[in-house]
């Protein structure tokens, strides 16, 4: 497979920005999965709403053949609980694929246009994980999908988002303390930056919490 030497990741020697989790300005949005008692994850996702708006709208734009791309933001560490959480910030479309109506695969071109869109955009920011749809199928992470997340995003601490745009479902994948990945139990996520004062995710699979408020800024 071209390009299977590449890795997304971090040096060993980088550390997480330590900052304050943003759970004041944010709503939780729980999977089934969630609700059905609490995961073992090493992670909270936290996803702005026009990173989530430009998924969607790129999940939207192709409803036969599977598109897909990189998730850019933080990796952070709560200075007060030392709990592990990352904010995605913005999106990048996966441009020179090979895809179908049930594959995409990242080329070399790819991963390589990732970086270099990451250095002269996106100075500080992290590539935390990818994205790609299903068209047609449901939220679950293919045997292709698990060895592409495994090699080219092998942190603990990146992500895999799965988008079913036509009946509009969602859910991350995200590892577990002792770096485990099931392909089939999803995560919800936090909605961050309410500056609309309204949530704005419409996948029908996820329910949001009662005792959350959305907050502006």
């Amino acid at each position: 497979m071209a390009g299977v030497g590449i890795r997304i990741s971090s040096p060993i020697t980088e550390r997480p920005k330590v900052a304050c989790m943003p759970l004041a300005r944010s709503k939780h949005w729980l999977s089934p999965y969630d609700q059905m008692g609490p995961q073992n994850s090493s992670i909270k996702v936290f996803l702005s709403q026009s990173a989530y708006c430009r998924i969607v709208m790129h999940a939207g734009s192709e409803m036969d053949d599977e598109v897909g791309g990189a998730l850019i933001g933080l990796w952070c560490m709560d200075r007060d609980t030392e709990e592990q959480f990352i904010v995605v910030q913005h999106m990048l479309p996966a441009h020179h694929t090979r895809q179908g109506s049930v594959y995409l695969t990242f080329t070399q071109d790819t991963l390589v246009g990732f970086h270099e869109e990451l250095e002269k955009n996106f100075a500080g920011k992290r590539i935390v994980g990818w994205y790609h749809t299903h068209p047609k199928m449901g939220i679950f992470l293919s045997h292709y999908d698990t060895f592409l997340h495994n090699n080219f995003f092998p942190e603990p601490w990146q992500v895999a988002l799965v988008v079913e745009p036509h009946k509009s479902l969602g859910g991350f994948f995200v590892r577990d303390l002792d770096g485990g990945l099931s392909p089939t139990r999803y995560s919800g996520f936090y909605e961050m930056n309410g500056n609309l004062g309204r949530e704005m995710v419409e996948w029908n699979n996820l329910q949001a919490t009662e005792d959350d408020e959305m907050e502006g800024g």
